[in-house]
């Protein structure tokens, strides 16, 4: 099975069920547990990596206000996986991918 994690909770989550073997992907905040990091990264952010909390701030109610993702999806990466699993969430826009981010990513 390979199972690709958008959220780091989830990233756990699998290592602790003891399938990391089939982790086949992950996001750009999935640091732990420390293994995670040698698989491939199929999710990033699309905010600057520096910047105070104000600055964040700005640029995410900018994207939101424009309606746009923080989210970039790695579609040549998912599409070479062929993930059997991806596991997400639908809560918050802000904290992980969307679904509409998703359904774009899978409509390949």
């Amino acid at each position: 099975m390979r199972i690709c994690s958008f959220l780091p909770s989830a990233t756990e989550i699998v290592y602790a069920l003891g399938l990391g073997e089939s982790l086949s992907g992950i996001t750009y905040e999935c640091d732990y547990p420390p293994e995670a990091r040698n698989k491939p990264v199929v999710v990033h952010t699309r905010l600057p990596h520096s910047g105070n909390a104000a600055e964040i701030d700005r640029h995410v109610s900018e994207f939101m206000a424009r309606g746009e993702s923080l989210y970039r999806l790695d579609v040549e990466a998912l599409k070479g996986i062929q993930p059997d699993l991806i596991i997400t969430q639908n809560l918050c826009r802000v904290c992980a991918a969307s679904p509409g981010d998703l359904n774009q990513a899978l409509a390949f």
